[in-house]
């Protein structure tokens, strides 16, 4: 396995899924309820969790799965709150800083582990159930 071939692979799709989730967010911005767009966030952010677990980058995926939980309760209410819309941005601004440090270092990002505490605050806040880290068994090193 090359290494860098598939780092290189992972950067170009995770950053035209952030670029995705970008326009999804400005969607919700307009219109809270838009399932589309909801769908097409927690798409994103599935892949991007996939990728990331997948070569190693085991922060970035812990990341994307706190955030993929968040938009599975939007996705069952159907909408996104306005408490919600701004932690989802910060999400999005999260990724795209851990993306780049892949991008720079080549190695896994360090997680943030306020966000994660933010994201968790907001589900356990939700009454929904935190899913388990199954995320973990993703990995194929």
């Amino acid at each position: 396995m090359d290494p860098a071939k598939y780092r290189n692979l992972f950067l170009e799709e995770a950053t035209e899924h952030l670029g995705e989730m970008s326009g999804a967010l400005l969607t919700l911005e307009k219109t809270p309820a838009d399932g589309e767009a909801i769908d097409m966030l927690f798409r994103m952010v599935h892949s991007i969790k996939g990728m990331a677990a997948s070569l190693g980058y085991d922060a970035l995926a812990e990341v994307s799965h706190h955030l993929e939980d968040r938009l599975g309760v939007y996705r069952e209410r159907g909408e996104v709150d306005r408490e919600g819309l701004p932690l989802l941005f910060r999400g999005l601004e999260c990724l795209e800083a851990m993306v780049e440090h892949v991008r720079r270092e080549g190695d896994s990002p360090p997680a943030d582990s306020e966000f994660v505490a933010a994201l968790d605050g907001a589900t356990r806040g939700s009454g929904e159930a935190p899913r388990k880290k199954v995320w973990s068994l993703l990995r194929f090193r």
